[in-house]
């Protein structure tokens, strides 16, 4: 079981709970268009992955230095979250395994992409995403990205994760450090 931070590895301490699943944390970062830091261009994972969005580029006109930029930036971001999540222990071994990946939804899909493709450079045998919420063609964006894609909810007229969510606070760093270290317990 491994969650995209933040708000995934809340959804994914939950999923793991009930059927008895290790927990880890799998590292992603949103590349976020300079102007509209939430809409993402892209997204980076461990192991020098990254994933452009050509279609939010393109419309957003970002130019490639643009985008390197702000991928410098979240590069760096990623490498402090990787030293404040895994204080104490090192990943789960995915050679070989089914790699769950669980987030709190799905918009672009960039930071899945880029988290199944991290999965896969790791040697899991089988990638399987899932998430509560997402828009109505997830299922076809993800076919060649992860084996098994399981998506709760595909409003028709989807627009944002939050819409689905009563309370969509952000999850914070102090919650995922204390689910790991639950979950590792």
């Amino acid at each position: 079981m491994l969650g995209l931070p933040r708000g995934g590895v809340a959804v994914a301490f939950e999923v793991a709970a009930r059927i008895r699943a290790p927990l880890d944390v799998i590292l992603v970062r949103k590349v976020g268009v300079p102007h509209q830091r939430e809409l993402a261009m892209g997204a980076l994972g461990e192991g020098d992955i990254v994933v452009v969005n050509e279609d939010v580029v393109r419309s957003a006109a970002v130019s490639p230095a643009e985008f390197d930029r702000v991928a410098r930036a979240e590069r760096t971001e990623l490498d402090r979250r990787r030293a404040r999540y895994r204080v104490e222990a090192h990943p789960i071994t995915l050679e070989g395994r089914v790699a769950l990946i669980v987030d709190d939804g799905i918009a672009t899909g960039s930071t899945a992409q880029a988290a199944c493709q991290v999965a896969r450079a790791s040697g899991a045998r089988k990638v399987v995403l899932a998430a509560p919420v997402g828009p109505p063609r997830v299922a076809t964006d993800f076919a060649g990205v992860a084996d098994v894609v399981v998506c709760l909810q595909t409003p028709a007229n989807f627009f944002a994760i939050g819409e689905v969510y009563a309370d969509f606070s952000p999850t914070t760093e102090v919650e995922v450090v204390t689910l790991l270290y639950r979950a590792r317990r």
